[in-house]
């Protein structure tokens, strides 16, 4: 596996997806690959409407900056080292919870999305997609 394709980014939002259903919530799920063009996205029954850009976003600004989305929270608030970061990129910058970097070898390759819920859910389902492709990194080593 040396580059995210579609049959990856949809078994990734499968496991996403069986974790959302288990916590009862309907998410937005997306996939980018390492240059944020958009894999996938699956917007779950009832989802948010809202949530299909900001799922894109956050696995943008995972891929974008080679972090989580979470990791910014605190940087960013007033008076904080970042502030006014996610008014830049066209306001494409989400700095909160829910977008995580695919790292293979030590190298992003992509990164998951997920919006839909509170930002410790958002989390918890993004954590399961990186999960089923941490299981899938060892299983092709």
């Amino acid at each position: 596996m040396k580059k995210l394709n579609l049959k990856l980014a949809k078994h990734l939002i499968a496991a996403a997806e069986q974790k959302a259903n288990n916590l009862n919530l309907s998410m937005v799920i997306s996939i980018v690959d390492e240059g944020g063009n958009l894999l996938a996205v699956h917007r779950m029954d009832d989802a948010w409407l809202a949530s299909i850009s900001i799922a894109q976003n956050k696995a943008w600004t995972s891929v974008a900056l080679k972090m989580p989305t979470s990791a910014l929270a605190n940087a960013t608030t007033p008076n904080a080292e970042l502030f006014g970061l996610n008014t830049t990129n066209n306001g494409r910058i989400v700095v909160f919870g829910g977008g995580i970097p695919l790292v293979k070898d030590g190298k992003v390759i992509g990164a998951v999305g997920v919006s839909g819920s509170s930002v410790p859910n958002d989390i918890q389902v993004a954590e399961a997609a990186i999960k089923a492709f941490e299981e899938l990194a060892l299983v092709n080593n």
